[in-house]
């Protein structure tokens, strides 16, 4: 795989920059490769790569674009060993979590991304008015590091089976694995200019995609601050934007008979990827009558998650994703240290190379202090101890984001307050989920959404054709 190349109308092509960005392995800071760093002339070559193929693809058959569709999934599945792999040494996640939650469960969500759009009514009939969903037209995808597949699959599988064009800009940090989906979009026979791949900084190329005459809807996922900052330089050219953007998430805890599986879930989204999951459970908000029995779980089973190198099959986690987490993360622990107490860390004996530190768990916890209010991105999670189920209920919405979150207790009242909370996801004990439901955020976490119907018409606009 040629990862010196920008991808721009069916082309392996030269950025008109010259200059490139390196690709570190986290867990061993060897450089694996590195990425042309793409710059506006780059950007506009592709937006105009894109907006002259929408002429097109947008007039194709729906069968048609499943049938790409299904060919990019079949891809993926012969190349997941492969794949997850390089995801291991861009990101630093643990092999068999890169192949499960990576690539695996990618590749389910784009087989029910393609169920959906066989079910989807295009076109319905309002009296004499025929309403007609048509394709939106070129989409600039901004992806970041965390999930590094799985976010583009997020972006450019509805966006295509919808007749769209795309600008898909991946992090920076994780880039590598945009281009086995250029590869699998190619094999599987899209047209050239549907997909054009520029690598690059965020702050060059992820601003030339949002000011861009010739991009007409931006999908963003990263940090607020970065969402907010594409979303104002979007509204220059009246761009329609989707933002799903950061967290800090509650995991309520109202019944013992829950604590179990409650600090399970919990511990395995906090911990798992190293804490850097946008939906992590990262505020544990607990009735003060369960904190002994809470306490006592939450020390039996941290032990089970472990971390250390992503190659071994017994790590659950490996290190942060860069050096810049890494100082961000441990300069939160160490104010942690200091306003909060210790429950329980990993006294783990890392390499000497690699971005590596030890989960912690904070306990008597402030909800207005920094580690309860801010996206520390990393394996810390704060515990909060409330009084009753009203007070659980207002410190988990005492909280500038709203993006996902658990209530754990008897099914019933567990369920009424999930109603109550304000995010876009909540889990409701064992609730497992299903693959390619929507996905977003209220308040500060973002709006609009990424799967289920309402992701697929983030990508369509709507006509309404007055005739008997």
């Amino acid at each position: 795989m040629n990862f010196e190349k920008l991808y721009i109308n069916g082309e392996y092509v030269d950025s008109n920059s010259g200059k490139f960005i390196e690709v570190e392995n986290p867990a061993t800071n060897e450089i694996i490769g590195r990425v042309p760093r793409g710059n506006e002339e780059d950007v506009e070559k592709a937006a105009l790569a894109a907006r002259e193929s929408f002429k097109t693809f947008s007039k194709t058959s729906l069968d048609e674009r499943i049938a790409i569709m299904e060919k990019f999934a079949d891809y993926l599945k012969e190349n997941l060993d492969e794949i997850a792999e390089l995801i291991t040494k861009e990101l630093g996640s643990p092999i068999e979590f890169s192949k499960k939650t990576h690539v695996q469960s990618q590749i389910d969500r784009v087989e029910k991304y393609i169920e959906i759009v066989k079910d989807y009514e295009f076109s319905r009939r309002d009296g004499e008015a025929l309403i007609v969903k048509e394709p939106a037209g070129v989409i600039g995808c901004l992806t970041p590091w965390n999930y590094p597949l799985g976010q583009i699959i997020q972006k450019v599988v509805f966006a295509i089976l919808a007749g769209n064009t795309i600008v898909l800009k991946p992090s920076q940090q994780t880039p590598l694995v945009a281009y086995y989906v250029v590869d699998g979009f190619e094999k599987a026979g899209l047209p050239k200019g549907v997909l054009n791949l520029v690598t690059g900084a965020g702050g060059e190329v992820g601003n030339a995609i949002a000011t861009s005459k010739y991009i007409d809807v931006i999908s963003f996922t990263g940090s607020t601050k970065g969402g907010s900052e594409v979303a104002k330089l979007a509204q220059e050219t009246v761009k329609r934007t989707t933002l799903e953007l950061g967290g800090k998430s509650p995991a309520i805890f109202l019944d013992k008979e829950y604590l179990e599986i409650g600090v399970k879930q919990m511990l395995g989204i906090v911990i798992r990827n190293a804490g850097q999951t946008c939906a992590a459970w990262s505020r544990a908000i607990v009735l003060e009558s369960l904190r002994e029995e809470f306490e006592a779980e939450v020390k039996k089973q941290f032990p089970d998650f472990t971390v250390g190198d992503p190659n071994d099959l017994n790590s659950i986690s490996g290190p942060l994703a860069s050096k810049k987490q890494y100082d961000k993360v441990t300069k939160y622990i160490e104010e942690g240290r200091n306003i909060a107490d210790v429950l329980i860390e990993g006294d783990y004996d890392f390499p000497e190379k690699g971005y590596y530190v030890n989960p912690i768990v904070f306990t008597n916890v402030k909800n207005d202090s920094i580690i309860a209010r801010d996206e520390i991105f990393g394996p810390v999670l704060s515990v909060i101890y409330v009084k009753d189920k009203e007070e659980a209920i207002e410190v988990a919405n005492d909280t500038d984001y709203g993006l996902s979150g658990a209530v754990f207790g008897k099914k019933e009242e567990a369920l009424e307050v999930a109603k109550l909370i304000r995010t876009g996801t909540i889990t409701v004990n064992d609730g497992a989920g299903e693959t390619g439901t929507p996905f977003g955020g209220y308040k500060m976490s973002g709006y609009g959404r990424e799967g289920g119907i309402e992701g697929l018409e983030e990508y369509l606009e709507t006509k309404t054709i007055n005739v008997k």
